[in-house]
C-alpha cells in the first residue's frame, strides 16, 4: 500500500514530533536553577513562559503562509532550525544572565514550536491519506515520548550539576543536526511552494479566515476544546487535586501524574489499529465517554485504586481527540494547513487558557467540584464527534 520512500517520510515526521516534544520540555525541569542563576522571582518566570504562549499562537497563524511559500520539506526543516537557533540564544542569554534576551528567545522558541506543530500535522495527515492507515495517534505518542525524554535529560543534567545553559546549547546543536539529517525524508514535491499570483495568496488568507465560520471545523474545535482542556488541567491540577482533595501523599500524587502521562502515551501508541477498525467517530465517542466516567470516578471515589482507575480513564479520554482532530481537519476541505491551523488554535487556546479558568472556578466551588466542568466538556465532545467523519469514507477507514 505504500510506495518506496513513504515509510521514510512517515518516520521522518514521527521523529519531528519527537523533537518537538523534546524542545518543549527543555527548560521546564531547569526552571529552579534558571530562577536562581538570574535572581528573578516567580512572577518574572511566569512572564517569560507567557512569551512561549504568545510565540506559539503567532506561529500557528504564520504556519499556512510559511507552508505555501517554502513547501513541506523546507518549511519543516526551517521550523526545526529556527527552534534550534532560539534555544542557542536562550543558552547564550543564560550565560550572559540577560533576562531581556532570554524573553526574546522564549518568544522565538514558541513561534517555532507553534509553526512546527501545524506543519508536522499537515504532513502526518498527508502520509495517512497515502498509506491508508491511521498513523496520527502514533505520531502524537512520539511527541509525548519526546516530552518524557526531554524532561529526563533535564533531570539528569540537574543531578549531574550541568548548568542549564550548557544543556540547552547542547540540545540546540542536536536538534539542528537532526533537522538537517532528516530533511530529505520529506518528499520534495510535497506541499510545493506557492507560485500563484499574490492575489491568490490573498484569497487563501480569506479562505483561512472563513475557516473560523466553517461549522464542521468549529465542531471539530468543540472536541479539541474538551480534550485539550482535560489534558491541560491534568498537567496543572491533577497532583494538587490528588494531594488536597483526595488526601494522598505528595509521592502518590506525583505517581498519579506519571500514570496519566503513561496512559495517554500508551493509548496513542496502540490506538491506530483501533481507529482503523472502529472509525474516527466511534473512537472519539468511546474515548470521551471513558474520559467522562474517569472524571466522575476521580471526583467522587475515595479509594486510592479507584481514583487511579479514574486517572487512567481520564488519560484515555484526552488521548485521541487532538491527533484525530488534526486528521479530520486536514481532509475536511481545500488548503489543509489553513484548516489545521484553525483547529490547532482552538486546541492550543484550551490547553493554555483552560487551566487558569479551572483555577478561577476552583476559588468559588473548590478544586474537585470545578472538575465537573470537564465532565460537561467531555459530553460536548461526545456529541460533536460526528464532525470527525471522513469526507470520503473508504473500506479501510469506516466513518462510524
Amino acid at each position: 500500500m505504500t510506495a518506496p520512500g513513504h515509510g521514510r517520510w512517515r518516520w521522518t515526521i514521527t521523529a519531528a514530533f519527537g523533537l518537538g516534544g523534546i524542545t518543549i520540555s527543555a527548560w521546564g525541569p531547569r526552571l529552579p536553577a534558571i530562577k536562581a542563576s538570574l535572581g528573578i522571582d516567580t512572577a518574572t518566570i511566569g512572564l517569560l513562559l507567557a512569551g512561549v504562549t504568545v510565540g506559539a499562537i503567532l506561529g500557528l497563524l504564520a504556519s499556512t503562509p510559511v507552508l505555501h511559500a517554502f513547501g513541506g520539506r523546507r518549511a519543516v526543516t526551517g521550523a526545526l532550525l529556527l527552534i534550534a537557533a532560539a534555544l542557542a540564544v536562550m543558552g547564550v542569554a543564560l550565560l550572559l544572565t540577560s533576562v531581556p534576551l532570554l524573553a526574546v528567545a522564549f518568544v522565538i522558541t514558541g513561534f517555532g514550536i507553534g509553526t512546527l506543530d501545524v506543519l508536522i500535522n499537515v504532513e502526518g495527515a498527508a502520509v495517512e491519506r497515502i498509506v491508508g492507515r491511521t498513523l496520527m495517534p502514533m505520531m502524537h505518542a512520539a511527541w509525548s515520548i519526546g516530552v518524557a525524554v526531554g524532561s529526563g535529560i533535564g533531570a539528569a543534567c540537574a543531578a549531574l550539576g550541568i548548568a542549564p545553559a550548557g544543556q540547552i546549547l547542547a540540545e540546540a546543536v542536536l536538534i539542528a543536526v537532526a533537522a538537517l539529517a532528516m530533511a530529505t525524508g520529506i518528499p520534495a514535491g510535497q506541499h510545493a511552494p506557492d507560485e500563484q499570483p499574490s492575489q491568490d495568496r490573498a484569497a487563501k488568507l480569506r479562505h483561512w479566515l472563513r475557516g473560523w465560520l466553517d461549522w464542521r471545523l468549529l465542531l471539530i474545535g468543540v472536541v479539541m476544546l474538551g480534550v485539550e482542556l482535560g489534558e491541560g488541567t491534568a498537567g496543572n491540577w491533577l497532583s494538587l487535586a490528588a494531594r488536597t482533595g483526595k488526601g494522598q501523599t505528595a509521592a502518590v500524587a506525583a505517581l498519579f501524574v506519571t500514570a496519566f502521562a503513561a496512559g495517554e502515551a500508551l493509548t496513542r501508541i496502540f490506538g491506530g489499529p483501533i481507529v482503523d477498525r472502529l472509525g474516527r467517530v466511534r473512537t472519539i465517542r468511546v474515548t470521551t465517554a471513558l474520559g467522562a466516567v474517569g472524571m466522575v470516578l476521580f471526583i467522587e471515589a475515595g479509594n486510592r485504586w479507584i481514583v487511579l482507575a479514574g486517572v487512567l480513564l481520564w488519560a484515555a479520554g484526552v488521548s485521541m481527540g487532538f491527533p484525530l482532530g488534526m486528521s479530520a481537519a486536514a481532509e475536511s476541505g481545500p488548503d489543509p494547513a489553513a484548516r489545521v491551523s484553525v483547529v490547532a488554535s482552538i486546541g492550543y487556546f484550551a490547553n493554555l487558557a483552560g487551566p487558569p479558568a479551572i483555577g478561577l472556578l476552583a476559588q468559588s466551588v473548590g478544586l474537585l467540584s470545578s472538575l465537573w466542568l470537564l465532565v460537561a466538556l467531555f459530553g460536548a465532545a461526545f456529541a460533536a464527534a460526528g464532525s470527525f467523519r471522513p469526507a470520503r469514507p473508504s473500506p479501510e477507514t469506516p466513518s462510524a
